[in-house]
Formats: structure tokens, C-alpha cells, sequence
């Protein structure tokens, strides 16, 4: 009976939070859209009164643009999916980078729904808008570009289906030119039918080198092939991203906006974890890190500003499973007005301006790279990250902020440093500043940028030579 009526409780609680969020969602992108007008406004018109400031050191158009070589030159991406998450989301920056510098960008997605898909279609009005060309992943038109294209990006593993069920026969004359840029940390993807051409391309490209290292150990061990020539590049912030992130004037109003929305006061202290709400990115074990946090203030008598945990991607819609495991144990705790929930959303500005400190709780091998880690840093935001993957190339312990151990040995060792950045409050923004410090040397686009041309120049090198031959 008692389970039937936390059932109940928690389906009652979703479906007042599913009218609140989407009222919530589009006062965000009314206000996200005056803001970035506001910001642009502001930057154009006030650029020249900077006095010397950081702004001005990483001033892109101050220095020549490191892919201006791919002008003219014919790029043909194939993303295996088209969706808000990580892979498709940065091949389409790739794209707009080439497009931006002359490239011609065709872009085939594999792996498309029957039926019509909001995401999809927006995606593609804004590739379209920004002149990268959308074709059908199968036809001749798809074999053509890719017989022509000087370049070929194969986006995540599975991407690589696609070679033989539409190249066929041609397979062979386009892997010399093929650039397979690799996202995935999950075994599950050490696929023969997904990877078996993978030593005959011209290079991989791999976001982090723990990853690297992961699939040049299970490649060889799990499926006896050897890995092409792999180079890694860590990932950098847009441009975008960063003017909001130093408008300490956008950042303010966006500040107390979200934080109006949610619900908490403008002292109080917001945890955040921003990824597609799934078991592997560990959403579960943060709000179990989260609750002892709470029973350790309340036990040691701490005077700290009352804490909310906010878990943005979301999926209202879907009710899966393990969302509902979420909602019911917040429900079981007694803490529902300490939890909220937001959908997943392709804007994570206003949450990274709300918020106090990030949690990356990406779980086994950790993530990839993490692009969201260096989008807090850059909010001045410390960072509470898993001991695995990339994030371990991002986060440096102790101060930017603190690791601690994926698996459920790590949610004690959570909740003790979600406690220590409550209770110290100059060693919560200290660690901010020094994340964002590291953004601006290693974590920017043009960091990004300058590490994809050395990729690019060699791959489209290696391909002029296999012609030649």
C-alpha cells in the first residue's frame, strides 16, 4: 500500500512539474533570446572602451583563422544520429567553423525516425540557415559527394554502418580520405559490424587521450585490429558561450531569472548536474551524495545557506524508468523541495549563471572529454567530477575542484566535498576563478580550432598522397 501511494505521490508531483517546466522553458528561450540580442548589442557597441581586459587577449579576429585552408575544399559529415546530444551537437560546430572559412558542408544523417521529429527539423533549419547542405543518407546523390568530397568525418562508432550499406563496393576509394572522429567510452560499441574499416582510414580523432588509450587497448584485445593513427583533441568553448560567460551583466539577470523559476532565493546554494538523464551519467548516486550531504550539516550542526540540487536533461516526456527511480526516491527522502528538475535543453547558459558548482558524476570509464565541465569552468564554477575519463584531463584536484571515485564508493566521498565547497565559501570561488583561468589558456575555440587544422592538413595530405598513388 505504502508503494502504491509513493506511485501515486510521485505521478501527481511529475505532472504538476511537467506544466511548471514548460512554462518555465519558454520564458527561459524568450528571455535567452532578448538577452543574447542585449549582450551582442552591448559587445558591438562597447568593444572599444574595453581598457586592456581579459576580453581583449583572446580576441579571435585579432589572429588569423588556423582552418583558412579548408576554403573551397568539399566536406562530407556523417553523423549516425541528429539529437541535442554531444556527438551530432559538436560535428555541427565543426561545420559551421569549415562553413565560416569557405568549405563547402554536406551533412547525411544515418540514422533518421519514420516520423516527423521537432529536434530534427530544427537542427537541420539551422544548418541550412548557416549554408551547410542537409542530403539523404542513402542514394546516389550520398555515393557521389562522397567519391568527390576531399574530406569524409565519420561522426561516433556507429556512424560506421553507414559505409557499407550505402558505399558498398565503393568503400575502398573513399577510406583514404575518411577522418572517423570518435566519441564513445561504452563496450558496447566495440562492434565489428560498426569498426571493421577502422584501420584503413586515414586517422581517428578522439576527445580526450584516456579514451584514446581505451579504444587502442580494447580494439586490440576485444576484435584483433589495430587503431589508425589517432589524434587527440581536447575540445574548447564557443564564442558564444564565453560572452555570456564574461557579461557579468547577462550572467546576473539570467541568474535571477532561473533562479526565480526554480523557486530558491538568491543566497542560496545551487548543485547542478547537466546531462541527458541516463544510469551512466549518475544522476542517481549525486542525489544520493546530495541527501548525506544534508544529514551530514544537520548532524554536525553546520551553519551553511540552504542547498538545492538541480538535475537539468531531463526527459518529462519519456517517464523512463529510471527517471521515475529518481523522482521517487527525492519523494522517499522527503527532499522535493530541495530537487528540481529540468528538461534537457540545447541552452545551458542560464543554468550555468544560476548555479554554484557544478557535479560531472559520468560513470565506469567516465566521459569522453565532457564538454560541459569546461563550460562551467568558464562560469567560474568549481567542479565535483568522477575520477575517470576525460574529466580528469579538465578537472585538476584540489583546484579547480575535487575528484572522487565513480560506483557507489563515491557518493560518501561526494557528499563530504559537496559539504567542504558549502561550508568555504572563498575556496568555492577560488577554485572558480582558477577553472576559468584554465579555460582561457588551454579550453577556447580557437584552441580547438588550431588543434582540428593540424588533424585536417594531415589527413587531407594522406589522401592526396593515396591518390597520387
Amino acid at each position: 500500500m505504502a508503494k502504491h501511494n509513493n506511485h501515486s505521490n510521485a505521478s501527481a508531483w511529475m505532472g504538476i512539474q511537467k506544466k511548471r517546466w514548460a512554462l518555465m522553458v519558454l520564458a527561459l528561450f524568450s528571455l535567452s533570446t532578448a538577452i543574447v540580442f542585449f549582450m551582442r548589442t552591448a559587445f558591438n557597441s562597447c568593444s572599444a572602451g574595453y581598457g586592456g581586459g581579459e576580453e581583449r587577449e583572446t580576441e579571435v579576429g585579432l589572429e588569423p583563422n588556423p582552418l583558412e585552408f579548408m576554403k573551397s575544399k568539399l566536406v562530407l559529415m556523417v553523423s549516425h544520429e541528429l539529437s541535442l546530444s554531444g556527438g551530432p551537437l559538436l560535428l555541427m560546430e565543426l561545420a559551421f567553423l569549415l562553413r565560416k572559412v569557405g568549405a563547402e558542408v554536406v551533412w547525411i544523417t544515418n540514422q533518421k525516425p519514420a516520423e516527423s521529429d521537432d529536434v530534427i527539423y530544427s537542427l537541420e533549419r539551422k544548418m541550412l540557415n548557416r549554408g551547410v547542405q542537409v542530403f539523404s543518407a542513402k542514394g546516389q546523390k550520398a555515393i557521389d559527394t562522397a567519391l568527390k568530397a576531399d574530406l569524409v568525418v565519420l561522426n561516433t562508432a556507429v556512424a560506421g554502418k553507414w559505409l557499407d550499406s550505402v558505399l558498398k563496393e565503393n568503400v575502398p576509394r573513399v577510406l583514404p580520405k575518411v577522418l572517423w572522429w570518435i566519441h564513445e567510452m561504452r563496450g558496447h560499441y566495440f562492434k565489428v559490424e560498426y569498426v571493421k574499416h577502422l584501420p584503413f582510414v586515414a586517422g581517428a580523432m578522439i576527445d580526450s587521450h584516456a579514451t584514446a588509450e581505451y579504444w587502442k587497448n580494447r580494439t586490440r584485445e576485444r576484435l584483433g585490429i589495430a587503431m589508425p593513427e589517432t589524434y587527440v583533441v581536447h575540445l574548447g568553448n564557443s564564442k558564444e558561450l564565453m560572452e555570456v560567460a564574461e557579461d557579468s551583466v547577462s550572467r546576473r539577470v539570467l541568474r535571477e531569472h532561473v533562479r526565480e523559476s526554480l523557486g530558491v532565493r538568491s543566497d542560496d546554494l545551487l548543485f547542478a548536474i547537466i546531462n541527458s538523464v541516463s544510469r551512466g551519467k549518475g544522476q542517481d548516486l549525486f542525489l544520493r551524495a546530495f541527501y548525506e550531504s544534508l544529514q551530514l550539516i544537520q548532524e554536525k550542526k553546520l551553519q551553511v545557506p540552504s542547498m538545492h540540487a538541480v538535475v537539468v536533461g531531463s526527459d518529462m516526456n519519456a517517464q523512463t524508468k529510471f527517471e521515475t527511480e529518481l523522482r521517487t526516491f527525492v519523494l522517499e527522502k522527503n527532499i522535493q523541495d530541495r530537487v528540481h528538475f529540468v528538461n534537457k535543453t540545447l541552452t545551458v547558459a542560464p543554468y550555468l549563471a544560476a548555479i554554484d558548482v557544478l557535479v560531472q558524476n559520468s560513470q565506469a570509464r567516465g566521459e569522453c572529454f565532457g564538454r560541459i565541465t569546461i563550460e562551467a569552468m568558464a562560469f567560474q564554477l568549481p567542479v565535483l567530477g568522477t575520477a575517470a575519463g576525460g574529466t580528469m584531463e579538465i578537472v585538476v584536484n584540489g583546484t579547480t575542484g575535487f575528484l572522487h571515485p565513480a560506483g557507489k564508493e563515491g557518493v560518501t566521498p561526494l557528499a563530504h566535498n559537496i559539504v567542504n565547497l558549502a561550508t568555504h565559501v572563498e575556496r568555492r570561488l577560488t577554485m572558480g576563478k582558477q577553472g576559468y583561468v584554465r579555460v582561457k589558456e588551454r579550453f577556447l575555440e580557437p584552441h580547438m580550432a588550431h588543434r582540428i587544422a593540424l588533424v585536417l592538413k594531415d589527413v587531407l595530405r594522406k589522401a592526396k598522397s593515396s591518390t597520387n598513388s
